[in-house]
């Protein structure tokens, strides 16, 4: 299993890591640290020194309950990023995180390998623009890897209430429905993230970590996102800061239940989780 890129590719036969740089100031765990060039430019050096293969940089924060950022806004902070961390580490692969179309397209003119979408493809935001399934059209032009996430609601509302009669059921025949619809339009590359956080309780979320296998049936990438995140938090009584050991024990339970991309804050102990998971995965007796 491989993702193609311009100039590229990752092998996706070892799990790989992928390293979050967010460029927000609002951010759940690290908003305002890497909004400055000097701070940017140093924080992506060390994730790639301690192994990252992919660096998702996000310039506008999607915690429960965030505002919501004008385009033009997400624009002013998401391209410079982008140019910057392009221009000092021509080598390394650059995800994008948005959900809107117009920044996508304009992430991957600016350097962009792919695309991490939370979305899925659009929603209706807060102010009521709709975003519809735009972005699908897009990446189809772009031909670029997708990163195709679940959420039920927006970043404000997801977490009033999440409700579900079977998550793991319900989640699955989002990605059918989705997946469909880019297959039709020749997205050759797709990834699928379950979203958790993202219009889910703790039982939802971990009702998806333990059947996360069962999306092996898409034949697609797996990436799971759990770093740090208050499903760590509310099950060991810890805050964001905090909460490094259990990422590392949920990123473990994610790698042993089929995910092949880590997205994380932390990437040097995440790269070791993938080696420990390869060693005892290879170990012939």
């Amino acid at each position: 299993m491989q993702l193609r890129f311009k100039n590229k590719t990752l092998d996706l036969t070892s799990p790989a890591v992928m390293g979050i740089l967010n460029v927000t100031p609002d951010s759940f765990f690290d908003g305002g640290k890497f909004t400055e060039e000097h701070s940017l430019l140093l924080h992506a050096e060390k994730m790639i020194s301690e192994g990252a293969d992919i660096i998702d940089i996000g310039a506008c924060s999607t915690r429960p309950n965030a505002k919501e950022v004008s385009e033009e806004e997400e624009l002013k902070r998401l391209i410079p990023a982008i140019q910057l961390v392009r221009k000092k580490f021509s080598d390394v692969i650059i995800s994008a995180d948005t959900f809107r179309s117009k920044v996508a397209e304009e992430a991957v003119n600016a350097g962009a390998d792919m695309i991490n979408d939370i979305s899925g493809g659009g929603f209706v935001i807060a102010s009521g623009a709709k975003q519809s399934h735009s972005m699908f059209e897009v990446i189809s032009k772009l031909k670029v890897p997708y990163i195709l996430m679940h959420i039920q609601g927006t970043p404000q509302t997801m977490q009033t209430n999440p409700q579900y009669k079977d998550v793991v059921k319900e989640v699955k025949e989002y990605f059918a429905e989705r997946v469909g619809k880019l297959e039709s339009l020749k997205v050759g590359q797709i990834i699928i993230d379950v979203g958790f956080g993202f219009g889910k309780t703790i039982e939802h979320n971990y009702s998806l970590l333990k059947h996360l296998a069962e999306f092996k049936e898409f034949g697609l990438p797996i990436l799971a996102g759990v770093s740090r995140k208050s499903m760590i938090n509310k099950a060991l009584g810890t805050k964001p800061e905090e909460a490094l050991n259990g990422t590392t024990a949920t990123n473990t339970i994610a790698l042993m239940n089929g995910a092949n991309i880590l997205r994380v804050h932390d990437v040097k102990e995440a790269k070791e989780a993938v080696k420990i998971f390869n060693f005892a995965k290879n170990l012939k007796l």
